[in-house]
């Protein structure tokens, strides 16, 4: 039986936040900032949300621009919108 020279293309997706390097972060930037144990996890999330939001409203505008390539503009007016509405 012969192996198969081809390689899988799927990627290992990592289940796990990163939660030493987010640590390390925090503490380079803000060594006074006191975090509660589950604090570095909710800032993982809400930039994990972020990004997905960001990546709809770029898909969004892509698509009313009759674009089927999403541009460094579709994003910077994306980012412009979902800033503004955090905003406000």
């Amino acid at each position: 039986m012969a192996f198969s020279t081809t390689v899988s293309q799927r990627k290992h997706i990592k289940r796990k936040a990163p939660r030493g390097f987010l640590k390390r972060v925090f503490k380079r930037q803000k060594p006074h900032l006191r975090l509660e144990t589950s604090g570095d996890l909710l800032v993982h999330l809400n930039c994990l949300l972020f990004v997905h939001r960001l990546a709809e409203e770029t898909r969004m505008n892509a698509f009313e621009n009759k674009c089927g390539v999403i541009k460094k503009e579709h994003v910077q007016a994306a980012a412009k919108v979902i800033l503004k509405k955090s905003r406000g």
